[in-house]
């Protein structure tokens, strides 16, 4: 699995400069598309009379993430994107070392299409392992994207325990949730930065929403965190910051 294998390198040299191991990147190049193909794919859309799945668009939420770790260099960052050559590249650009996991395809690989396997002990240790395998207080950002909304309560709540564990008090998460409370099931996206208040987004599909978010159980379920803070987009998406 391209996960394992990513993050088998980066321990095998954690003492190496911020960056990404050259083999991980070109194993991320072999999954990227260019913001300029996703231009393309939208404009063809349009020139169809298809909806535009694909558009670009500044992100509060991503501008606040950056700004938090501004004038810091060679800091950890977990991103949930999946081996994202455009993200690996600007985070690297900026003096990181970055961390991929593609989040919504490793639920898959752990419990299927069922939410029901979620409430699994044995199934939900297996994830956790699997993506979130980092010593105590090792990250200092994640960039989860909509990743969470597609979890059940049960592996909700462990993850959220997990990433507590693993990231650095003071720093970062990067969330984003659909606003519209009663649906069943939602729009799956994928993230490319195009900069630091920029990002280009994509469906990947439909998949069954783990639970109903609003503001107030967000606030709950990031109860353990020092601060959450709120952006509505007009994609219906709430783009949360959360403050460890």
């Amino acid at each position: 699995m391209l996960s394992e294998r990513l993050r088998s390198i980066f321990r095998k040299d954690d003492s190496v400069s911020p960056g990404v191991h050259p083999g991980a990147a070109q194993s991320a190049e072999l999954h990227s598309v260019s913001t300029r193909s996703f231009a393309s794919s939208g404009s063809a859309n349009r020139k169809s009379g298809k909806k535009d799945l694909v558009q670009t668009r500044q992100s509060r939420g991503l501008e606040q993430f950056f700004f938090n770790i501004r004038d810091v260099v060679g800091l950890s960052i977990l991103d949930c994107a999946g081996a994202n050559q455009d993200n690996i590249d600007f985070l690297i650009n900026l003096g990181h070392k970055v961390y991929s996991q593609d989040l919504v395809r490793n639920l898959d690989e752990a419990f299927g299409k069922d939410l029901t396997e979620q409430t699994n002990p044995s199934r939900i240790d297996y994830f956790l392992r699997q993506n979130f395998d980092y010593p105590t207080e090792a990250l200092d950002g994640v960039l989860l994207w909509d990743s969470l909304q597609f979890m059940s309560p049960a592996l909700l709540n462990a993850t959220l325990d997990r990433l507590y564990g693993v990231m650095r008090p003071k720093s970062y998460l990067l969330a984003f949730f659909t606003a519209t409370e009663r649906a069943l099931e939602v729009p799956s996206h994928s993230f490319r930065i195009a900069d630091n208040k920029t990002i280009v987004i994509s469906e990947r599909g439909i998949r069954p929403a783990g639970q109903v978010f609003n503001n107030r159980n967000l606030e709950k379920l990031f109860g353990r965190f020092e601060s959450v803070k709120f952006f509505l987009t007009r994609e219906n998406l709430r783009e949360v910051i959360v403050w460890r």
